[in-house]
């Protein structure tokens, strides 16, 4: 009986969208009944003329889709959704901590850079010890210097990083 109803629980599905169509793909999504989740923060872009500040996408071609499995088809047919993200032969599900720590790293107004998890150098496990982002896990990444924070989102093969006062973090 718990099976059953676990699979009646809507979770956070992760999707591939079609490239630079985020945007375009959350619409739809919406339009169509969906609770969809796409994470934007801020960036500057410099031009040969100007510099001017845009909101992007946290993870490029990545939407979130707050549903049940069983519904995954109906989705992969949203205009703009090329496929489901897929973890250990199972729906990849953004889990509620990744989910928070997301939108923590967004309201802290940090500035954050996003990479794919596999071309990383992990290094000391630490958490943070104190400021917006308490209580978050992650690795320093021996890749860029001592002061450089990152969080995997491991169901979805993709990392946060931002850059922390070493003072702040507690090898765990």
């Amino acid at each position: 009986m718990a099976e059953n109803k676990d699979a009646l629980e809507k979770k956070w599905l992760v999707f591939y969208t079609k490239s630079r169509a985020e945007k375009k793909t959350l619409e739809y999504l919406v339009r169509f009944g969906f609770e969809a989740w796409l994470p934007m923060h801020k960036v500057v872009r410099q031009w040969s003329d100007r510099k001017k500040k845009l909101e992007v996408p946290l993870f490029n071609s990545y939407i979130f889709v707050k549903d049940i499995e069983a519904n995954i088809q109906e989705i992969v047919r949203v205009p703009g959704i090329s496929w489901n993200i897929r973890h250990n032969g199972k729906p990849a599900i953004l889990q509620k901590k990744e989910y928070r720590i997301i939108e923590r790293f967004l309201e802290s107004g940090l500035t954050i850079e996003i990479g794919p998890a596999q071309n990383l150098e992990k290094g000391d496990k630490v958490e943070i010890m104190d400021g917006p982002l308490k209580g978050a896990m992650g690795f320093l990444s021996g890749s860029y210097n001592e002061q450089k924070f990152t969080v995997e989102v491991e169901t979805i093969d993709q990392v946060m990083k931002v850059n922390i006062d070493k003072g702040l973090l507690r090898k765990t």
